[in-house]
């Protein structure tokens, strides 16, 4: 994999974009292949954000709050407001505003990911990999786990499947067996297809722009930090060498506090997105 004087740019970036998996695809399409590094990071990011919400809850006072909890019952009192202003139904609310803050919480963990330097963690895992006489150039570690597409595919789906249980139990099996028919271009037998069709389609088009969104914005970015340190490790004891260190100081810098924007409004987006359409979910056609 490396050339003579280490990677080169193009290696770098495709060992960086390269996930470890329990095993190689056997084909283009192989359901038994899983990214181990993503699993691993997004069960870690779901622990520590479930920690730090009991956390959060089981130091809670009556009295003049603390920062964190001053921050956690902001967070938590927007996220209210927000279910209550797209789902109507109190009962669901119980279930879905609890939902839509673990949502939010656990894909800004995973996304915030992202800002650590992006060969600490796949240097550090290097070593472990080499000292277990393994080869280290094949040391494989992502650690955004956003980044993935399954990831952010299983995510929508698992909001698709909400969305789903919620059609049949506000409306009933009957009740939403008839919608899918008859919605959205009337009652008439003849237009039962292509009612069927567009419901389908629609189903099918949020579930992917959802997870797409998500993938693509958080792919892209670190895509540009993988860039950036590029830049950093072309760095000599040259006038141009020295400015490429100190742009890299300067772009990485930069787009980090720029990023922490990009991470927080990806997982607001994401979150109301599963709001409206669980909201979808409770209004008839």
């Amino acid at each position: 994999m490396a050339a003579e004087n280490g990677p080169t740019a193009g290696e770098y970036i495709v060992h960086h974009l390269t996930h470890l998996q329990n095993h190689k695809a056997a084909n283009v399409v192989d359901f038994s292949v899983f990214n181990l590094d993503s699993i691993f990071w997004a069960v870690a990011m779901g622990v520590l954000g479930c920690w730090l919400l009991w956390l959060a809850a089981r130091k809670a006072t009556s009295g003049v709050p603390g920062r964190f909890q001053a921050a956690v019952e902001i967070l938590v009192e927007m996220v209210d407001t927000q279910a209550k202003g797209i789902v109507h139904n109190a009962q669901s609310r119980k279930l879905v505003a609890p939902l839509a803050l673990v949502v939010f919480v656990w894909i800004f963990l995973m996304n915030a990911m992202d800002l650590l330097p992006v060969d600490l963690l796949p240097f550090i895992w290097e070593k472990i990999y080499g000292a277990a006489g393994h080869d280290p150039h094949h040391a494989y570690m992502r650690v955004v786990p956003t980044a993935d597409l399954s990831m952010t595919m299983g995510l929508s789906v698992g909001v698709l499947i909400v969305c789903l249980i919620y059609n049949v139990k506000i409306k009933g099996i009957g009740g939403w067996i008839h919608e899918l028919f008859t919605a959205p271009f009337g009652a008439h037998p003849l237009l039962w297809p292509f009612n069927f069709g567009m419901q389908i389609i629609e189903f099918i088009a949020k579930t992917v722009s959802h997870g797409m969104r998500l993938f693509g914005n958080m792919y892209a970015g670190e895509l540009i930090f993988l860039l950036i340190a590029l830049m950093g490790g072309a760095w000599s004891l040259s006038a141009t060498g020295i400015g490429l260190a100190i742009g890299h100081i300067i772009a990485g810098t930069a787009w980090a506090i720029f990023h922490i924007l990009i991470i927080t409004l990806q997982a607001f987006v994401f979150m109301m997105l599963a709001l409206v359409y669980l909201g979808q979910a409770h209004d008839s056609h």
